[in-house]
């Protein structure tokens, strides 16, 4: 063959060469975007835009992105739960899914579902726990919001958690945890919060209230912290103020350093289950180590979870020349005996 024939085959090659190359790269990018558009698709596009479905979806505690993807796809929430799965992988997510129960809808893309579960979105259950409730009115509480049986809440309530919290060093081992479950309002998660879980966020909250400050002064004033949460306890069921808890506060330290009875109606009624404003007299009769008006001294722990108020009451006490305090609506303070007992002839009713 002739170098000029040659030459003019060579460029046809070139030619034909070059246009099928285009034609591949043409097909290679239209995969390309299809693939791009499909995954868009399937991760950002909801299964029902529309849908105005709202579906309660748990996340139980240890379960898998895999495990995850597949409940989410039985739900109707998403389309597919493999490209739930490769979402996740790939955006790092799978690391982060958090237990909860999450409102979710068929109207949300795969992205948004997982940002949602990764960042913990749940549905919050506020507890309320109330200043001076006991612990038998908190574990009915935790009952009755479905969240813990209080049978079993009482039976947590009667571990030692000395070794994990310090404030708890010098409670008596043989004393549950009454008075150191703080009142305040809790954010809980309905599925993803057991009762150990609720129980410790309090006594975290204890932790942080009592701030070292507050224990430096405890100790300052030789005493201690069970000491003056057994004093705050009785301080809450017994005045409503910050001004009326200090005063109390001072009248029954001041009992208890001359060897005085309480004489706390409060201590009574945490015997009895009443909630009787003054104590029955048969009722000061009863023989039990939490009664202030048979014995002298602090009773044998505390009979409330006191708020922060009575807490800095007890540490805080306001000095007065009171001795004596009697509630019939407002606080009725005495100094001595007589104007005592002439306040009780004049507020309360015989018994």
């Amino acid at each position: 063959m002739s170098p000029w024939l040659a030459k003019i085959k060579s460029k046809n090659f070139s030619k034909i060469s070059l246009k099928f190359l285009e034609k591949i790269l043409v097909i290679i990018g239209a995969i390309f975007l299809f693939i791009i558009f499909y995954l868009f698709f399937q991760i950002y596009v909801p299964i029902n835009p529309t849908s105005s479905e709202i579906v309660n979806f748990t996340v139980e505690k240890g379960w898998s992105n895999e495990k995850v993807a597949i409940e989410l796809k039985e739900a109707g929430i998403i389309r597919s739960s493999y490209f739930f799965k490769l979402y996740c992988v790939l955006s790092l997510k799978h690391l982060t899914l958090q237990a909860g129960q999450y409102k979710l809808s068929p109207a949300m893309s795969i992205h948004k579902i997982a940002n949602i579960i990764a960042q913990g979105r749940a549905e919050k259950n506020k507890l309320v726990i109330l200043e001076g409730w006991k612990t038998k009115d908190i574990a009915k509480y935790l009952e009755s919001k479905g969240l813990c049986s209080q049978n079993y809440f009482l039976t947590l309530i009667e571990k030692n958690y000395y070794k994990k919290f310090s404030f708890l060093e010098d409670k008596p081992q043989d004393l549950n945890l009454e008075g150191y479950l703080f009142p305040d309002t809790y954010e809980i998660n309905n599925k993803d919060k057991a009762c150990e879980d609720i129980l410790e966020e309090m006594l975290k909250n204890f932790d942080r209230k009592l701030t070292p400050e507050l224990r430096l002064e405890i100790k300052n004033q030789k005493k201690t912290i069970f000491e003056v949460i057994t004093i705050a306890s009785i301080i809450e069921k017994e005045a409503s103020s910050l001004e009326d808890k200090k005063i109390v506060s001072d009248i029954f330290w001041k009992r208890l350093a001359n060897g005085m009875p309480l004489q706390s109606c409060a201590t009574i009624n945490y015997i009895t289950g009443k909630n009787e404003p003054a104590a029955l007299i048969r009722d000061t009769k009863i023989d039990s180590p939490y009664n202030t008006y048979k014995y002298a001294g602090l009773p044998k722990g505390p009979i409330s979870n006191p708020g922060m108020d009575s807490i800095l009451a007890a540490i805080y006490p306001q000095k007065t020349d009171y001795w004596y305090f009697l509630a019939d609506g407002k606080m009725i303070f005495s100094r001595t005996l007589e104007e005592h007992n002439a306040a009780k002839a004049r507020y309360l009713k015989s018994r």
